[in-house]
């Protein structure tokens, strides 16, 4: 059996180009073993972690081939609040736009859209807000800043002398008319106030030369240049790769070659030529460093960037400036593309907001960095977010040197389209960034106070005098049991504990065979290139079938055709996995074990008071954290060490973390908390378990997973989990409900803040509509789940699949498409659809 190999770079919408393909060696009889693993699609209940059995649930009776899907039983979640409360059965997430959800940050300020125009220049001040860290920012206050190379100057001309004053204060005022009409490029004005500027420094020749070379814009050479040290067009002076550096020059040559190599190492833009525009403009030579500083701060201001320089290897008459495009700024064919201020005139990060719908937040980074030619790992997000529904956050990028022009320009595609098309037309995959400014700190996972959430529940079989007034006044008194939702534990028949669990016993091979197995009811898309993997052995097809969206399995494929096909280094493989995305299988592990004992907490105790054996946080822990349903579980405490080869920056600002002060209730002050001060612990180093048969169902999961639970999490040094501890009751906040009537489901009955921005028409409430709707609006914590929230009011199961056969039977499936709506809504969703 052999096996091809080759490199698919397109997106997921796009042909995929023909590769090289190339032949490796018959696989090994350790690979052989492993793909007989992973073609292997087994029962479900064999697929789940062995602890599944103390869960108390029926075995599945559907046969090896037919595979069931998860269920919220299989992951613990089983318990109800309020069970003699009637349940207000109603469609959760039908569409998008049922579902919306809007960052709170850490200032308490819902996170929304405001504008999709262009970023303004704005001067830079203190008002603005520039530099403030995430903790500071006020979005409502937020001045979307854009270079002012003039202001830069101003602040850094300190100590200049006297005619760097003047040359700038001249340059400011550029924009008169003076000796006829000034010729203008982008946004700068050329007249004759460049040459006043100039002229101490350079020839009249030379201006006239950096006048030619400036409006004729940047030009690329690809493959050479037949000119000899002089473009023919414009009699400016060359570079070319035939030419011998002279003695005067050859340091500066040796300088632009190394910088160019620096340029093009690592995360350079693969669209940039590797030439580039080479042609220079060279001062007289000038003795004075004074002078010298002086000159390069009054090209930075003429041209706002576009023209960098260098100062040439001193001679006996001192040093030249040489005058060229700039890298960064001559980037492209046409003016005015990719211009950049040098990178420490801003902070260097870049903070949008970002509405991504049907989209989860890896997959939507993912594309940005594609679309934005960033490195994936340069963005920050203060907490991920649901896939389906239409969310609304907080985003920071590293931004190299790139302005918020430049994210603006490339994330709306202008020059592919226009202006106007990308200022009326929603964003494409479902993804629109706007509200750009600078900020001198990225986010972090927790920077957020928790989410607000607009739900509509469609078709609703409810008395709204009587049921939904009981329901959501228990929701708002008694609040929900804080499970961990099924999205944390995935939507495919193989969930992410599994993978996890598997992780955690360093059985590699087997979290591999896990991720890559074929799935009952995938896109088709997926399943052909799973097949092309485990049964054709196809690199080559696989990866070219294979869409950008699942990371994961793409991760693993690439590392093997790295290998030349090699599939016994599983750990290597998959450690190109995006951190973030490992940690949630380390999680989703923990988080089970947790839903599973709370559920047996509610079950033995009731929901009512908080017993002996209970945990909670010491008083002053408490008073700190009364606004958190849990010590940040997906942040500090639960995370697992930074492997040194990925650690970066970002550990570097971590502090260490310090466990918290943990009480475990006696009979003696029960009475002083409630029920919603208990906690439980997410299995970890360093954690309290509670007293009698709870702390010891603990240790009975793990001890069934093949875990030890004094120490299997410090045996894993790459994945050292502190563990952290979670409230198990959750209240909801700013709590408010609404009944609706409507008729075609493909109606929106909430609007996205996009929509909103584009004009397009808001939602209208059929006032004879023929079926009822409850709109709910409420707030929850960071790491709460609103899908839970809802459970406890529809008293059914919230998984996807179950969810969406509800859609398929539901009886206003029949009136779809019956009303007219504006701007294509109903093709909307099906476009967005998997």
């Amino acid at each position: 059996m052999s096996t091809t190999i080759s490199r698919d770079r397109e997106d997921d919408d796009e042909q995929s180009r023909s590769p090289k393909r190339v032949k490796v060696d018959t696989l090994s009889t350790d690979a052989d073993e492993i793909l007989r693993s992973e073609t292997q699609c087994t029962d479900p209940d064999g697929i789940l972690p062995p602890s599944h059995v103390l869960l108390g649930n029926q075995p599945s009776s559907s046969s090896s081939s037919t595979a069931r899907q998860l269920l919220e039983s299989d992951v613990g979640i089983t318990e109800y609040i309020s069970r003699d409360v009637p349940p207000v059965c109603g469609i959760i997430k039908q569409r998008f736009t049922d579902f919306l959800v809007f960052e709170v940050d850490l200032d308490h300020q819902v996170v929304h859209l405001k504008s999709l125009d262009k970023p303004a220049p704005t001067k830079k001040d203190k008002k603005s807000g520039l530099g403030n860290t995430p903790a500071e920012e006020n979005h409502d206050n937020e001045a979307p800043l854009a270079p002012m190379a003039t202001e830069t100057i101003g602040e850094e001309n300190s100590g200049h002398p006297e005619s760097l004053q003047t040359a700038v204060a001249e340059s400011s005022t550029s924009h008169i008319k003076s000796n006829g009409e000034p010729v203008v490029k982008d946004d700068v004005v050329w007249d004759h106030t460049f040459a006043v500027s100039l002229s101490p420094y350079f020839s009249e020749e030379a201006i006239t030369q950096l006048e030619k070379m400036y409006l004729e814009g940047p030009m690329l050479q690809r493959g050479g240049s037949d000119s000899a040290g002089v473009d023919t067009t414009t009699g400016v002076e060359q570079e070319t790769s035939s030419q011998q550096p002279t003695s005067e020059n050859q340091g500066q040559n040796r300088s632009s070659r190394g910088e160019r190599g620096r340029k093009h190492r690592g995360r350079g833009d693969p669209h940039r030529d590797k030439r580039g525009d080479t042609r220079k403009v060279f001062s007289e030579p000038i003795n004075s460093k004074a002078d010298r500083s002086a000159v390069h701060q009054i090209v930075r201001g003429l041209f706002k960037g576009k023209l960098e320089t260098e100062t040439e290897s001193p001679s006996d008459q001192g040093s030249r400036i040489v005058v060229s495009w700039s890298g960064r700024g001559g980037r492209g064919s046409g003016a005015g593309q990719g211009e950049r201020p040098a990178r420490g005139d801003y902070p260097q990060y870049i903070h949008f907001t970002m509405q991504k719908t049907n989209r989860d937040t890896q997959d939507a980074l993912a594309y940005l960095s594609r679309t934005l030619h960033v490195n994936v790992k340069d963005f920050g997000v203060a907490g991920t977010k649901d896939k389906r529904g239409v969310t609304v956050q907080r985003v920071s990028l590293r931004r190299g040197n790139k302005t918020v022009e430049d994210i603006w320009k490339a994330a709306n595609q202008v020059g592919r389209r226009s202006i106007r098309d990308a200022l009326s037309q929603r964003g494409e995959h479902g993804i629109r960034i706007a509200d750009f400014c600078y900020r001198k700190a990225g986010l972090e996972l927790g920077m957020l106070k928790g989410n607000e959430f607009v739900i509509t529940l469609r078709n609703l079989q409810a008395d709204p005098s009587d049921s939904v007034d009981q329901a959501m006044d228990s929701l708002k008194h008694k609040g929900f049991i804080n499970y961990y939702g099924m999205q944390r534990f995935g939507t495919a028949a193989v969930p992410t504990h599994s993978i996890g669990l598997a992780f955690l016993k360093s059985d590699w091979h087997k979290a591999v065979s896990l991720i890559l197995q074929l799935r009952p009811g995938e896109h088709p898309d997926v399943v052909a290139a799973r097949q092309a993997w485990l049964v054709d052995r196809d690199l080559d097809l696989a990866l070219a079938l294979m869409p950008r969206r699942v990371v994961a399995e793409r991760c693993i494929l690439e590392s093997y055709k790295k290998q030349g096909g090699e599939t016994r280094n599983a750990l290597g493989a998959l450690s190109t996995i995006p951190r973030n995305l490992r940690l949630m299988y380390i999680h989703a592990y923990q988080s089970y074990v947790w839903n599973a004992v709370v559920s047996e907490r509610i079950r033995i105790y009731g929901c009512d008071k908080a017993v002996p054996g209970d945990l909670v946080f010491e008083e002053e822990q408490s008073t700190k954290n009364s606004e958190c349903d849990e010590l940040s579980d997906d942040i500090v405490t639960a995370e697992p060490s930074i492997h040194p080869d990925e650690s970066g920056s970002r550990s570097k600002r971590r502090q260490p973390w310090v466990p918290p002060k943990i009480k475990t209730l006696s009979a003696e002050d029960v009475h002083k908390y409630s029920i919603f001060d208990v906690i439980m612990p997410l299995p970890g180093r360093d954690v309290a378990y509670p007293g009698g048969s709870l702390g010891e169902r603990y240790r009975d999961f793990l001890r069934k997973d093949g875990l030890n639970p004094d120490d299997f999490l410090r045996k894993q040094k790459q994945y050292i989990l502190n563990g952290s501890y979670r409230k198990i009751l959750q209240l909801p906040r700013n709590l408010s409900w609404l009944i609706l009537r409507y008729t075609d489901p493909d109606v929106a009955l909430a609007q996205a803040d996009e929509d909103k921005l584009l004009g397009f028409d808001s939602p209208t409430v059929a006032e004879d509509g023929k079926f009822l709707a409850l709109q709910v609006n409420l707030t929850l914590s960071t790491a709460a789940y609103a899908t839970m929230a809802l459970r406890e009011l529809t008293k059914t199961e919230t998984s996807s699949h179950f969810q969406t056969g509800l859609t398929q039977a539901s009886e206003d499936q029949q009136f779809r498409g019956t009303v007219n709506t504006s701007h294509d809504k109903t093709l909307y969703d099906q476009e967005m659809a998997d």
